[in-house]
């Protein structure tokens, strides 16, 4: 490999830092006359002296999972009860499913406690609950005496949340 004379690095000075002084020209002397091997060893020592030693404080940097609400959903169904039927069925997904009570301590809720709370009245949330029951009845099983008792045979909630929103598409279609 051959060495770099000091009129050779003269030369590069003048061509890349016009205005080195004495010292860094001494400097880049003394670097010609070591091997590779040095030069790198000295590289990797001037890389570690710029690296900020600084402890990391792990809470400027590590953050939680962020509650972000829900997207609002767009009603996709023209009629009163099929919208019932479909906001019923955005609350289970969203809220989770019960079994065999209105609404647990963790907030989830069966197939009557999310068309009763998505409701406007009583009676809306019955008639949804009588359309559900016969189409339940009709189209899944008719040995369903009560959406209630339906409800309680489920192992989980992906059932109730498919068939309220069969209902929903179910009702749009009929004009309910």
């Amino acid at each position: 490999m051959p060495t770099l004379t000091a009129a050779a690095l003269d030369q590069a000075a003048a061509h890349t830092a016009p205005t080195l002084t004495e010292p860094e020209r001494e400097a880049w002397a003394s670097l010609a006359t070591l091997t590779f091997d040095e030069r790198l060893a000295l590289a990797a020592l001037a890389v570690d002296a710029r690296i900020n030693t600084e402890p990391l404080d792990l809470a400027d940097v590590i953050r939680g999972p962020v509650d972000i609400p829900a997207a609002p959903v767009l009603q996709p169904y023209r009629t009163p009860m099929a919208a019932l039927l479909h906001r019923a069925q955005t609350r289970i997904l969203n809220d989770g499913w019960c079994p065999d009570r209105l609404r647990d301590e963790q907030g989830a809720v069966c197939m009557i406690g999310a068309i009763r709370a998505e409701a406007g009245s009583r009676s809306e949330a019955d008639d949804a609950c009588a359309l559900l029951l016969d189409i339940v009845r009709a189209e899944f099983d008719p040995t369903a005496e009560t959406i209630a008792s339906w409800n309680a045979r489920q192992r989980d909630g992906r059932m109730p949340a498919r068939i309220l929103g069969h209902a929903a598409s179910r009702a749009d279609a009929r004009g309910n």
